[in-house]
């Protein structure tokens, strides 16, 4: 498989060569059938069996995608996916912004872990820590229990705000700081221009590809779907199409600020299936 694999990288041009959006396909088709068709998802003795992106890790290396961290699509012009059960990740792109100080914003007295304690939620299942995770999770246009939600601004900034009138937890006047107890409090800002060059430079140049398996867990198809520009984006961003979906907790420097969609949205984009 490994000697497969060389051989067929020799034979195709760099992932940096300009190509038409069928050469590129073809190119990529030709990969998947040669290193991913008909083989199920493989792990090694030295792979976490347990780590959450190990499928991911072994559909790229058997593309012949480098595990990096560029902002650049992935394959030809196209953004690899991996086929999942209900929704699909833009990318894990930290918010320009945090009210908290560890992040670099030096006018805040507040710790990561303070602002967990604020406005996440205490989880029983692990040993008490507080994340800002599903329930407190800002979505667009309403509040929740937690006070808080998403805001588009005329400038087309997305901000993560607070309200403490709209805070239902019983105990908000004794959680919440009185500075933070009068109109609405920025929690997390993304910036335009920082989220359109992160989303455009990964799936505004040919789209994404996904590979799709069978209900036997193998691999069997792919599938190409259309570019996405940021004023699609931001469109769905504020129709709630396209969500927030924070996973930051205690105890992980990471902050894990996600943005997703649903697999009916990502398959409404599907041009082509080989």
């Amino acid at each position: 498989m490994l000697l497969s694999m060389l051989k067929l990288k020799s034979q195709l041009p760099s992932s940096n060569t300009k190509l038409t959006i069928h050469a590129a396909q073809s190119l990529i088709v030709k990969i998947f059938n040669n290193n991913v068709k008909g083989n199920s998802p493989s792990y090694n003795k030295s792979t976490n069996s347990r780590h959450d992106g190990k499928e991911g890790h072994w559909l790229e290396s058997q593309m012949g995608i480098p595990h990096n961290n560029k902002n650049e699509p992935d394959l030809h012009g196209f953004e690899m996916k991996k086929q999942t059960k209900g929704k699909t990740t833009f990318g894990d792109w930290s918010a320009d912004f945090y009210m908290f100080k560890s992040t670099g914003n030096k006018n805040s007295n507040l710790t990561k872990d303070n602002f967990l304690k604020l406005f996440g939620k205490q989880n029983l299942k692990k040993k008490n820590r507080y994340s800002w995770s599903g329930e407190p999770c800002p979505k667009i246009d309403s509040f929740n229990g937690f006070g808080q939600k998403l805001i588009v601004d005329n400038e087309l900034n997305i901000l993560a705000v607070y309200d403490f009138k709209y805070d239902e937890r019983p105990n908000k006047a004794a959680l919440i700081p009185s500075i933070y107890q009068s109109g609405q409090i920025i929690l997390a800002q993304w910036n335009h221009e920082s989220i359109k060059s992160k989303l455009e430079k990964k799936f505004n140049k040919l789209g994404f590809f996904k590979c799709l398996k069978n209900e036997n867990n193998v691999y069997n198809q792919i599938a190409f779907g259309k570019p996405i520009n940021f004023n699609i984006w931001i469109n769905l961003v504020k129709s709630g199409v396209v969500f927030f979906d924070s996973g930051m907790y205690q105890g992980n420097n990471r902050n894990y600020s996600q943005w997703r969609a649903n697999n009916t949205f990502w398959d409404s984009l599907i041009t082509t299936k080989f």
